[in-house]
Order: structure tokens, then C-alpha cells, then sequence
């Protein structure tokens, strides 16, 4: 275990604070002071210890760290490989095919990878969804990544391989689970399995499992084509739907399910880019808000879109408030006033994942006794930086990875000046490109190259009744756009 009492104090001078609370406080010219692994103090001009390491927050933005509750990381190292698939191409690449190819060294270099990338960008506590441990050693290796990563993680264990109640009971599973699950405060620990909707519920074991572990269930609920409301029937009547049971997308669910996920206190995990591109399901925030079910954030996988949640929480926004507008002008009508704002997006981000996880007693706000897990947002050399007049729109649609000027993580300083702090990245490159270089050859070249460029369907072009002449200008008929 780490002693934190081997580290100095720092304290965030004169930024602007984000508390997260209840009250949304938002403190200007505010100092956060930490000492070991927790908040010490939040206020003007405190007071601090001799030898305190001191961070100028000026003109900053100091939050919690983001919590991300749901990411495949052992696919980063595919990193945009799969840019223009579709869901079914994933399934077929991963579940059927490519994704047996990874070794535990692959899956070690994934997770090494986005644990790097998660801390970056201010993401403090990720949910490694690790569908791809096909064996334990396969687990062993992604625990080892994440435990070289000075940041805070949770591993759901999955096998998309064998179904799961056949992985969860074996005796290497349980041997795996006494070895490396040790209550470290630093590795949190969940079951990761879908449910099919199959009426002989063959998924029933390793609900048993997860209860005889005293562990959470997450689970990819409601995505078209793949699991549905039968699932969520399933789980409710054989009584395995707990407040700590994740449901992930909850995109294309009914009012009857979200109404059962409301009642036993579930919340919903949104990975808007993933649904919007993936094909999962319209990104269904104005569903879960309508029946009061609490919302976190994630960014599922890096084999297509970004691993930080800045863009999460802009494109849950954006999405959201599209289908507003789109729901008001069918009926003629307009929308005047948002309802969702840029405030709940960040507390969705933060506060919203630590009540996933189960840790919104010391986790996801600025209050004093809670875990130092903190970000300042600050770029002077960036025009975007000023003038900061609403920091939650700040945020949610100006901020970027880039702008992530410290990370702390339980206290201990991850990130300073834009600049990771105790990570080679060299090493993680060199684990990436063996990695790559693997899954490459065993593919072979042709199917590499098709995996990446999936085929375009053809679509025939709508008759245009105003192409009254032969006329076609150079701008949009020209030969760049053929």
C-alpha cells in the first residue's frame, strides 16, 4: 500500500473551484489544500504547511477527477483502427474473429496505454470493461498494466469468449480473484457480462457469482440488435437488480425497463460518441432523466472515438439537445429554454460516476475529507483560456486534453504543467507497436487493410427537381469531389 505521508502537501492557489456539490458552489479565487490522500481545506488565502508544494490555479478551473465507468482499454492500442465501422464490423472483428488473436502482453499494453491516456486528461478513476481475458493470464497482465499506472481503476472482469457463467465459476477464475482482488483502495473490482435475453437465463451463474463475491454487475443493456428489454426481465424477476448494478447505453430499452432500473436504483452508463456512430441506440439521457435514473459517463472504446470525457460530455449535450429541437419542430413548436445544462453534464462526468462505482462517500467532489483525486484546467498560452465567465460551459464545450494543467491522484501529483509525470511513454510505445505489429502479421496485410477500410455501401443519389440545365460550376461538380 502507498504511504502517503511520504509525500508534501500542495495546495491549488486562487483558482476558480468546482465544487460538485449539492449546492453547485462555485468558488472564485478559492485554494484547495491536500495533505496525504486527502482534502484538507477549500477556501480563500488558507493557511498551509511548512514545505507545501504550491500550483498557481490563477485563471484556472480546479474540479474532481473524471470518472470514466465504462472503456474497453485493452483495445487502445487499436487506437482508431475501426474509425468507420459499424457496431456489427466490431462484434464480427472482436467477438468472432480479430479479438482471439490478442495475447496477455496485448491486452498488457492496451490497458497500459489508456491508463496512461485516462490520467492525461484528467480522467482520475477509469472502469477497465475487460471483455478480452480469455484467460487469466490475460487478467493477471491487464491488472499488472493498471497497477503501473499511478491512477485509480476499477476491473470488470469479462471473457467474451466462454459464456459467463462457465468463466466465472471456474477455479482459475477464483484463484485469480483471491490473488490479485485485495481490497486495494487504488483497484476497484466488477463482473462484466451481457445478458442475451435467452428465457433459460444461461447467464444466471455468474449473477450467483457476483453475489457470492459481493461485487457489482455491468452490463451492455438495450443495444439494438444485441441485448433488450427480455434481458432486463430476467434480471428483475430472478432479483439481480441492485442500486450497484451498472446498465451500459440503455439505449433502446422501454419505458417498462427503465422503470424497473429506477425502482431497484440502478444507474445507466452513457457513452454518447459510441452511440451515436455504433448504431447502439439514439444517446438516451432524455429517457434516464424522465425517470429520474442517475447518469455517468464513458467513453467505451478508443478503436473509434476519443478516450477522454470532454468530448463525452459535449456530445452528450449536443445529442440531447438535438433531439429536443427535433421533438419541438415536428410539433411545430420551439424550444426556448435547454433543459439539459452544461452543469449536469459535468456532474455526470465526476459526481454521476462515483455513485456508479460506489463511491460518492469519498469520491466525485471538492469537499473536505474526500479523496485528493483533482483537476486544474489552465492553458495561458491558449486564447481559449479567457475570459472564463461561466466555468461549467467552460468545461463542458471549450476545455480539451490539452488544457489539462495538474492531475492528482489520491493526493499524489500525476500530472504538472501539461506534463505526465513518472510515466515513460517511450516504454508504453515500444508495447504498443509490438502489439501492432503482432496483429498485423498474424492478420496478414490484405486482411489488416480490410479490417481498417470496411467496404462503402452504395447509395443512390436522390432526383433533384432544380437540375433544370447542364450546368455544373467547379466548386460543386468539380473533380476533387469525385
Amino acid at each position: 500500500m502507498t504511504d502517503h505521508r511520504s509525500r508534501p502537501p500542495v495546495v491549488l492557489r486562487g483558482g476558480t473551484v468546482l465544487v460538485v456539490d449539492d449546492a453547485g458552489q462555485i468558488l472564485r479565487g478559492a485554494d484547495v489544500l491536500v495533505v496525504d490522500d486527502r482534502i484538507s481545506a477549500v477556501g480563500p488565502a488558507l493557511e498551509v504547511p511548512e514545505g507545501t508544494v504550491e500550483i498557481d490555479a490563477t485563471g484556472g478551473i480546479v474540479m474532481p477527477g473524471m470518472i470514466d465507468t465504462h472503456r474497453h482499454m485493452w483495445q487502445t492500442a487499436m487506437r482508431g483502427y475501426g474509425a468507420d465501422w459499424t457496431l456489427t464490423q466490431y462484434f464480427v472483428w472482436y467477438y468472432l474473429e480479430s479479438g482471439k488473436h490478442f495475447r496477455p502482453e496485448d491486452v498488457h499494453a492496451g490497458n497500459l496505454l489508456a491508463a496512461v491516456e485516462a490520467i492525461d486528461a484528467g480522467v482520475t478513476t477509469c472502469v477497465d470493461w475487460s471483455h478480452g481475458l480469455q484467460t487469466v493470464d490475460h487478467a493477471d497482465a491487464a491488472v499488472d498494466a493498471l497497477q503501473a499506472v499511478p491512477g485509480r481503476f476499477v476491473l470488470a472482469y469479462g471473457n467474451i469468449q466462454q459464456p459467463p457463467a462457465v468463466w466465472s465459476a471456474s477455479p482459475e477464475f477464483r484463484d485469480f480473484v483471491d490473488r490479485r482482488i485485495t481490497g486495494d483502495d487504488m483497484l476497484g473490482f466488477q463482473l462484466a457480462f451481457d445478458v442475451t435475453g435467452d428465457p433459460a437465463f444461461p447467464e444466471k451463474g455468474a449473477f450467483e457469482a457476483a453475489r457470492e463475491l459481493g461485487v457489482p454487475v455491468t452490463t451492455h443493456a438495450g443495444v439494438w440488435g444485441a441485448t433488450n428489454d427480455d434481458g432486463i426481465r430476467l434480471m428483475h424477476d430472478n432479483g439481480f437488480m441492485t442500486p450497484e448494478t451498472v446498465y451500459v447505453h440503455a439505449a433502446t430499452l422501454s419505458t417498462d425497463s427503465y422503470h424497473r432500473i429506477a425502482a431497484t436504483g440502478g444507474s445507466i452508463s452513457v457513452a454518447t460518441e459510441s452511440e451515436q456512430s455504433a448504431g447502439q441506440g439514439y444517446p438516451p439521457t432524455w429517457a434516464i432523466r424522465a425517470h429520474g435514473i442517475p447518469v455517468s459517463l464513458s467513453m467505451d472504446t478508443s478503436v473509434w472515438w476519443s478516450g477522454d470525457l470532454f468530448s463525452a460530455m459535449r456530445t452528450t449535450l449536443g445529442a440531447d439537445r438535438s433531439r429536443e429541437h427535433m421533438q419541438a419542430h415536428a410539433k411545430g413548436d420551439t424550444v426556448t429554454h435547454s433543459s439539459l445544462r452544461a452543469a449536469h453534464v459535468v456532474e455526470w462526468a465526476t459526481r454521476g460516476g462515483a455513485k456508479a462505482i460506489g463511491r460518492d462517500s469519498d469520491l466525485g467532489s471538492i469537499e473536505v475529507g474526500k479523496k485528493a483525486d483533482l483537476v486544474l484546467i489552465k492553458n495561458d498560452a491558449s486564447p481559449v483560456s479567457f475570459p472564463l465567465l461561466n466555468p461549467y460551459g467552460h468545461v463542458a464545450f471549450q476545455a480539451q486534453r490539452g488544457d489539462v494543467h495538474t492531475v492528482l491522484v489520491d493526493g499524489r501529483i500525476v500530472k504538472r504543467d501539461h506534463q505526465l509525470v513518472g510515466v515513460d511513454l517511450a516504454a508504453v510505445r515500444a508495447k504498443v507497436e509490438a502489439t501492432v505489429e503482432h496483429l498485423r502479421s498474424t492478420l496478414g496485410e490484405q486482411a489488416w487493410q480490410q479490417g481498417m477500410n470496411p467496404d462503402v455501401p452504395e447509395a443512390a443519389l436522390v432526383d433533384n427537381p432544380y437540375t433544370y440545365s447542364d450546368y455544373r460550376s467547379s466548386t460543386s461538380h468539380g473533380e476533387a469531389l469525385t
